[in-house]
């Protein structure tokens, strides 16, 4: 004979409608007696003790239309027969699913309340997540009122642990809230395993505010203060750039009657000189000198990247010998924070040094140390010393990635090695490493500068086949490529695929396609162009006029107009260009 079903929660979820409704259409108190003595509970215990070698089917099928919630409700609180609490709960689940008979809501509070008595935590949890799920959000007051009253002889306080934590789980976090708040307000035994609980979740959710904020609370309720949860909120609040509550959660520690660990004073220094404020980075590594806390590789790691990111790098290698000299031994991300300084300053040779003196001491690099390196040597043009350490990093057993790839073939590009950045491309669509808006942007660029304007188009139309949009300066460069050539009607053409694909042309742009248009000799449909940027709300600049009365000299005598610029000084706005023209043809008609 099969198992009868056991119903959990996805299986409630699961009842046909009307079953569903017939389940749960019952959420109330019905009228109790007392059925201690009661035939029926005597015959439903007997059926679970020889269950499952007879199925509840066949040996409650007699009694089953006439039993209610509140016969189940006393069998789980009166247990007169004593029935171990495992088989009650699949007597439970059992009954649930039956068509003709409907669990009331009080039916769950008290099986709830019988496992938690019985530390049969998790499954308490499961109905009682299911019972929240239905009840929905700000509706802790209510259900926690009612678990109270379910409680009968049952009198575990770790029901309302499990409560709080069947909201938390349920991401209504103020229900939890409320229900630690209704438990002290009962005085009952304060949960603190599921204040963690919660207050954890929240940080994980990066709900920093209420987080803190209940952390505060259930200190001042007795909870024991942890350094680590301090840690965890300063280290949440420096990540948002709230730096004066992070010192303040700092300063709750020793009020606490806690002491502050390296962790704690590592995590402020690093908040610190990630937002420039290098002085209280320092500040605090005096302080910890003086509680005699000393400065590890992480302190001294914060501080020289604050260093390096403002520029400071004769500050940044004193730091870096200070550390070394003290006994500690710099760790790869040490030696990478430098290396990226140096690299960033345009001094990629100390770089390498730097990265020389990291294997000497025995510190492995990782890929970033290899890519921030390569970075730096392809910006300097050292593209050769920059291959030499792809083949290493190789050889060491790390794959080159997308931003090695990327910042290869920028550095290609620019030196004008526009073959080396194609093959580095083909490699990359070999590898299946997909090209990213530095790639695109990088090749589009090579190719105007060689004057390979169709291909850069054509990199053009790939870029956004990918679904990476291009920006105002890309489509910009292809642009000025065509108009260099003389090509001003391509230059037209993407200038409107620009406006329908949502961009706002700047003057940067149209200035380009002027400039075009003056070396055409095409005046009038310049100054229609102008017009019409006018008329687009597009301001144009001094290069805009300048462009135009360049364009315009071409018609006359080069030495009249360089007179009259010079007698007007630099034409910054419409109204002079429009006097200095009209000057400008005026003597022209008085010489002919």
């Amino acid at each position: 004979m099969a198992l009868p079903k056991i119903l959990t929660t996805s299986n409630f979820l699961s009842q046909p409608r009307c079953g569903f409704l017939r389940i749960f259409s019952s959420w109330m108190t019905p009228s109790r007696t007392s059925h201690c003595h009661d035939p029926i509970l005597t015959t439903i215990s007997e059926a679970i003790k020889v269950f499952p070698t007879t199925p509840l089917d066949s040996s409650l099928k007699r009694i089953l239309p006439s039993l209610t919630p509140n016969h189940l409700i006393d069998l789980i609180n009166l247990n007169p027969y004593s029935l171990s609490p495992p088989s009650l709960l699949s007597f439970f689940k059992w009954l649930s699913s039956q068509h003709h008979f409907r669990l009331s809501i009080h039916s769950y509070y008290a099986m709830v309340n019988f496992l938690c008595a019985n530390k049969m935590l998790a499954d308490a949890h499961s109905l009682l997540q299911f019972v929240v799920s239905r009840k929905g959000k700000n509706s802790a007051s209510s259900v926690f009122a009612s678990v109270l009253e379910a409680r009968g002889t049952h009198q575990s306080n770790s029901v309302f642990s499990v409560l709080m934590d069947a909201y938390t789980d349920s991401a209504f976090f103020s229900d939890a809230i409320q229900c630690f708040r209704l438990v002290r307000k009962h005085n009952l035994q304060t949960p603190f395993h599921s204040c963690g609980y919660l207050f954890d979740r929240l940080v994980k959710l990066n709900l920093t505010d209420p987080a803190r904020a209940f952390y505060e609370e259930i200190l001042d309720c007795g909870y024991p203060p942890d350094v680590c949860k301090f840690n965890v909120l300063m280290n949440r609040l420096c990540k948002e750039h709230k730096m004066n509550d992070a010192q303040k959660v700092f300063d709750e520690i020793p009020k606490r009657g806690l002491r502050p660990t390296a962790v704690s004073f590592n995590t402020l220094i690093n908040g610190y000189c990630k937002s420039g404020n290098l002085e209280e980075g320092f500040r605090l590594k005096r302080f910890m000198m003086e509680n005699k806390i000393f400065p590890d590789v992480f302190t001294y790691s914060a501080l020289i990247n604050g260093l390096c990111k403002e520029g400071l790098l004769d500050d940044a290698n004193k730091l870096f010998m200070e550390m070394s000299e003290g006994g500690l031994v710099p760790n790869d991300v040490t030696f990478t924070t430098l290396i990226n300084g140096h690299c960033a300053n345009g001094r990629a040779d100390l770089g390498v040094e730097i990265y020389q003196q990291m294997l000497s001491k025995g510190v492995k690099p990782d890929l970033i140390t290899f890519n921030t390196l390569i970075n730096g040597l392809c910006k300097v043009g050292y593209l050769s010393e920059a291959n030499k350490l792809v083949v290493e990093m190789t050889q060491r057993g790390f794959k080159p990635d997308k931003f090695t790839y990327t910042t290869l073939i920028d550095g290609y590009c620019k030196e004008g090695d526009l073959g080396s950045a194609l093959e580095i491309k083909k490699v990359m669509v070999q590898k299946g490493i997909e090209l990213d808006n530095v790639a695109f942007t990088a090749l589009i660029s090579g190719l105007c500068r060689e004057g390979e304007v169709s291909d850069a188009e054509r990199t053009l139309r790939e870029m956004a086949e990918a679904g990476i949009k291009p920006d105002d300066a890309t489509y910009t460069m292809v642009i000025h490529g065509f108009c260099k050539k003389g090509d001003v009607k391509m230059g037209f053409k993407l200038l409107d695929e620009m406006r329908r694909d949502g961009h706002f042309p700047g003057v940067v742009t149209y200035n380009v396609i002027l400039n075009g248009l003056c070396k055409k000799g095409q005046m009038k449909n310049a100054d229609m162009l102008l017009d019409a940027m006018l008329n687009l709300g597009v301001v144009p600049d001094d290069i805009t006029y300048n462009i135009l009365l360049e364009g315009h000299c071409k018609n006359g005598k080069r030495e009249d107009f360089d007179k009259l610029r010079s007698e007007k000084g630099l034409v910054q706005d419409y109204a002079s260009y429009t006097s200095l023209i009209q000057d400008f043809r005026s003597k022209e008609r008085e010489k002919r």
